[in-house]
């Protein structure tokens, strides 16, 4: 018999798909000839193959994009248009296909940004035809696409644009072309109140793009949105992604004590299995637990910026978010589980930069809704559960009843305050902690609304805090801004201690500030000459509370010289008596505090910005 002709090849290693020969024939052909429509439709029909994809073009530097940019911009102008074919499955894989590369592309270390990217993307010539279809083109998909899949997946290709181009000129073609409609649209239409996070980052996103330094239409699109339905579905969405960020921190660290049960005690004891209990999840070291920690929020924290472009922008919004509940739910308000991630991120906003400016843009938050006196009334009658943060000592005292919003926000700026300490300090931080406490503290007196709180709390944490000013003074006192986080502290101390009878429930509240102070008195004095506080602006306020403070400490040593040892009863009796002979001069201003002007915070601002970029990067992939 004759040979066979035919002969058996050996068999590969490995198999690949074919998309992936098609990426390298794509990207690694030096050759400027073009790509027949044959093999673009191949490319589209194949699925793709991301992580194939993504590792390529890893492997190119931004010098080898720009030697291969005829086939580059080839790729996207075949995407944009089967991206907008309607045809499946080449629709919805051109969307894959430009996430990849996009991401990839604009992550890449240019030259000459701008110019370096529009070569490689579209061309010097054919730029403007380009990037408005590919805007035309994700609009309307992201409006009507055909299904939410291929809605969502046109979201996250803007969202790679808009977060790898930030810093360049393209996503004025984003301002160009209105993409709020089709994103409000959307999100009413989700269903899953989760998915809705990447289109509200989009429009934070977009509504930031050089808001400071040209007109940004998205602001104007924030300020007049009123489509309750629809507000009322991003207070959900913002509430369910709230409540997945908070519980990264809990799953590192769960601060809620286990209830008794039997299977517990059995499990303590080594029989466990007796009772069918779980076995115990094991406990991560500290070690662990700090670089679990230091990861966090997760990158869905990028909303909390379009958060704040609402809150600032729009009071109708504010009052559905501060208004809004969930019927069927434990923890039943949108801004109950905003304020209690934000409880989680104070807690450990010193570990990270990333963690800091995300603190930062929340107290922006706060700041605004106390700002508002409707608002701020609202916080101050509004009860709801709230889960505020333990992970750490000192802890404050747990409250079994629900409380107001507003005493759960005083919590918070406590814990900030306690946990923050540090001798490089964040002074921006305080500023806004201790502005907020002055804010709702000043609401509070002029309302006449006595609030129900642990004060005590409130004053030992600000002498404390006043203490540490002191103990560090040499560290801190070249800080920028220092003596303005001073002054106000040092007024919201005395503007408590002067009016605290208009918003304090009860007498035994008043008495304990004036005994801090006779605890701390001699760091008040410490700290009045470390900072030199005996003469200008501030110089008023820090007299009373020294004055005060010596007032008492003086009538408790009168006493201590007819009894040996005095109980804290009979110093709150003291003081109490001491009234009759305690002056104070009227100290106007106390109450006075600016309004919140962005532009005062614009470098800050964009900072953030760019932070929520690179989260939105790391959203799509």
């Amino acid at each position: 018999m004759e040979q066979s002709p035919l002969t058996q090849q050996s068999r590969p290693e490995t198999f690949e798909p074919k998309v992936a020969q098609l990426y390298r024939q794509l990207f690694r052909d030096r050759d400027d000839e073009e790509k027949p429509e044959g093999f673009w439709r191949e490319f589209f029909l194949l699925k793709p193959d991301n992580a194939r994809f993504g590792q390529l073009l890893d492997d190119l530097e931004a010098i080898d994009l720009l030697h291969v940019s005829h086939h580059c911009e080839q790729f996207v102008s075949h995407a944009i248009t089967y991206a907008g074919s309607g045809s499946s499955p080449s629709d919805e894989n051109a969307l894959d296909n430009l996430t990849v590369f996009l991401t990839k592309v604009l992550s890449k270390k240019y030259t000459n940004p701008s110019s370096d990217i529009i070569e490689v993307l579209a061309g010097l010539d054919n730029v403007d035809t380009v990037f408005n279809d590919l805007v035309a083109t994700l609009d309307t998909n992201i409006s009507s696409g055909k299904t939410v899949r291929i809605q969502m997946k046109a979201v996250q290709v803007a969202l790679c644009v808009a977060s790898g181009a930030f810093q360049t000129g393209l996503l004025t073609y984003f301002t160009q072309r209105d993409f709020f409609p089709s994103l409000m649209q959307l999100i009413h239409d989700l269903e899953d109140p989760l998915e809705a996070a990447q289109p509200l980052l989009l429009a934070g996103l977009l509504a930031n793009y050089n808001k400071f330094e040209t007109y940004n239409p998205y602001h104007v699109r924030f300020a007049d949105f009123v489509n309750q339905e629809t507000i009322i579905q991003i207070c959900k969405s913002i509430e369910g992604t709230c409540v997945y960020l908070r519980d990264q921190f809990v799953a590192i660290q769960d601060d809620v004590p286990e209830a008794w049960s039997i299977g517990g005690t059995l499990s303590y004891i080594g029989l466990g299995a007796l009772a069918g209990a779980k076995p115990a999840v094991p406990v991560p070291t500290e070690d662990e637990m700090k670089a679990k920690f230091a990861e966090q929020p997760r990158s869905q924290a990028g909303i909390l910026l379009t958060v704040y472009e609402f809150v600032v922008a729009n009071k109708a919004f504010s009052a559905d978010f501060v208004g809004t509940y969930t019927e069927g739910k434990k923890e039943s308000s949108p801004i109950a589980q905003y304020l209690s991630f934000c409880s989680y991120l104070y807690q450990h906003a010193y570990r990270s930069q990333r963690a800091t400016q995300y603190a930062h843009i929340t107290l922006f938050t706060i700041q605004n809704m106390v700002e508002d006196l409707e608002i701020a009334k609202k916080l101050c009658e509004t009860t709801v559960p709230l889960r505020l943060s333990r992970q750490r000592p000192p802890q404050l005292p747990v409250i079994a009843t629900d409380r107001t919003l507003a005493a759960n926000i005083i919590d918070m700026m406590i814990d900030c305050i306690n946990h923050n300490l540090r001798k490089k300090l964040d002074v921006e931080l305080y500023m806004l902690n201790v502005g907020i406490l002055l804010r709702l503290v000043t609401f509070l007196s002029k309302a006449r609304i006595r609030l129900t709180y642990h004060w005590s709390e409130l004053w030992r944490s600000l002498l404390s805090f006043v203490r540490f000013l002191t103990v560090y003074a040499d560290d801190l006192k070249p800080l920028y801004r220092i003596n303005t986080l001073i002054h106000t502290l040092v007024n919201l101390i005395t503007l408590s201690l002067t009016q605290g009878e208009s918003f304090l429930p009860d007498s035994s509240s008043y008495d304990d500030i004036s005994y801090k102070l006779v605890e701390f008195g001699p760091s008040l004095t410490s700290f009045r000459d470390a900072y030199t506080l005996h003469k200008g602006e501030t110089a008023a306020s820090m007299n009373i509370l020294v004055h005060v403070s010596k007032h008492y400490s003086d009538l408790i040593a009168g006493q201590k010289g007819k009894v040996k040892n005095l109980s804290p009863k009979e110093v709150t009796k003291i003081i109490k008596e001491g009234y009759e002979t305690l002056s104070i001069e009227a100290k106007e201003g106390l109450d006075h505090w600016d309004l919140y002007r962005e532009s005062e915070h614009k470098a800050e601002l964009k900072k953030i910005a760019r932070t929520a970029c690179a989260d939105a990067r790391a959203l799509v992939l």
